[in-house]
């Protein structure tokens, strides 16, 4: 079986820390075994090792997320990547692709497809790992996992299990009969009543499956030439397109540990401290969190059920039973994310200004960690000035090396040639100053060091001959 991991979404509803690129999934706030925070995409990966589940595992995402992935997983991690983010329907059927004509996996292989992010218990793996028997028991075209509600609540969809004894394939399996999408709270009632299961996005189906859905619809099956139309696929949920619509779908219960972390409400009931970054809550909060990505301290006194949370983007400060309020709010704004995690570290935009003869200035604090390195990379629009803080490196500037140290200044002039690697954790002040200041104004020739080190080895040769 193959396990596909969805990561996409913006997750406005945790803003000020979630944003385009750094989606809830990637916010550190949750606490491992030993103490230390976690992301949800580092929590279940975590399980994932301890199911033995990694072997069969690749993650579907975006260009945008890449980079945090890899931040945050290691760079063994198998990524699908899609050209932009569209909706589940796109993203599975290019997974789907990816595996047929890339991984060359046979058509009658069980894909599993889960979301990056659940808060679950170890025993919903146990679940996972017996879909593909599910699918050979019951000769459904999908198999889903539900999970057992514990409240009438309108902000999940619904899975209705058939009713009667003969509808029930065998014990903990049962064929459904119908799906119904965010309900009000009355009808959640009633769909309670149905035994109806909340749907948590975890199904499975044979690869042959997904490679007709793309036949049907007249889309290519071959991954490159899917890539090519990508902007063709409609951009709706798998769920609207494919699963509403197939004729034998059976779903399989979970009554286990549940959660969709997805607001700061649900996220603070699991975190285990009260405060994270700088600031202090006295003794009058109750139920009170803070969570505070700026250097200023946060200090709050005598608030009960309040959640404060800082980054670079912004400061919110709202009643947690009505912190969900801010997607509404948040999506408002398009402003560039101010905050960004990288392969190889992290950046903060510190302050952005126009000159009066019209050229842009930006100003960056960038953090590579040890023995990572930035590509080799050149800029049509615009020149850089760096300032090392602190920390050493190697420095490579049109083909020539060079070692950096703390108070060294470096020129970057429009359109050369540069990369750096941390020899120790580097922490550089940026000044870009140009025409256009956009990320995509980066042409990229090397990414790892070793190619790096190859090129200019290369050019240096073939210079002096």
């Amino acid at each position: 079986m193959k396990l596909i991991l969805l990561s996409g979404g913006s997750g406005k509803r945790l803003w000020p820390l979630s944003n385009d690129v750094r989606s809830k999934q990637f916010l550190k706030m949750l606490r491992n075994p030993n103490g230390e925070l976690e992301s949800m995409v580092q929590r279940l990966w975590r399980q994932l090792a301890a199911n033995g589940l990694l072997d069969s595992l690749y993650i579907s995402t975006s260009k945008t997320q890449a980079d945090m992935i890899v931040n945050q997983l290691g760079t063994a991690v198998p990524l699908i990547l899609e050209p932009k983010q569209r909706d589940t329907f796109p993203a599975i059927a290019l997974a789907a692709s990816f595996l047929y004509s890339r991984e060359g996996v046979g058509l009658q292989e069980t894909v599993a497809v889960m979301p990056v992010d659940p808060y679950v218990g170890e025993d919903f793996f146990a679940l996972i790992k017996q879909l593909e028997h599910v699918l050979d028991q019951s000769g459904a075209d999908l198999a889903l996992i539900g999970v057992t509600p514990t409240y009438p609540s309108s902000k999940y969809g619904y899975i209705v299990p058939a009713e009667s004894k003969a509808d029930k394939i065998q014990p903990q399996m049962y064929r459904v009969l119908s799906f119904t999408e965010k309900p009000s709270e009355e009808q959640a009632k009633w769909l309670l009543k149905r035994r109806a299961l909340w749907n948590c996005g975890v199904f499975a189906f044979r690869l042959e499956t997904m490679i007709k859905e793309l036949e049907k619809r007249g889309y290519p099956v071959e991954y490159d030439a899917l890539i090519q139309q990508y902007d063709r696929l409609p951009a709706i949920s798998f769920d609207y397109e494919v699963v509403e619509k197939a004729e034998r779908v059976v779903v399989v219960p979970y009554d286990g540990e549940w959660k969709d972390l997805g607001t700061w409400n649900t996220i603070t009931e699991e975190m285990t401290v009260n405060l994270v970054g700088k600031g202090h809550l006295d003794n009058g909060c109750t139920n009170t969190h803070v969570i505070n990505e700026l250097d200023l301290p946060i200090v709050v006194i005598g608030t009960s059920d309040v959640v404060v949370a800082a980054s670079p983007d912004g400061i919110l400060v709202s009643d947690k039973a009505k912190s969900h309020r801010i997607k509404d709010i948040a999506k408002e704004w398009n402003h560039r994310p101010m905050f960004e995690e990288r392969r190889w570290g992290w950046y903060q935009a510190i302050g952005y200004q126009t000159t009066d003869s019209g050229a842009e200035v930006l100003t960056k604090r960038l953090h590579i960690h040890a023995e990572r390195n930035l590509s080799y990379q050149y800029h049509r629009h615009r020149s850089e000035v760096w300032v090392i803080v602190a920390g050493e490196g190697e420095f490579v500037l049109d083909d020539r090396l060079r070692h950096v140290q703390a108070g060294d200044v470096l020129e970057i002039p429009v359109g050369a040639k540069h990369a750096i690697k941390a020899t120790a954790d580097l922490d550089i002040i940026e000044v870009q100053m140009g025409d256009s200041l956009v990320e995509d104004d980066i042409v990229r020739l090397c990414l790892s060091w070793e190619e790096i080190m190859e090129r200019v080895n290369r050019d240096q040769l073939e210079g002096g001959a």
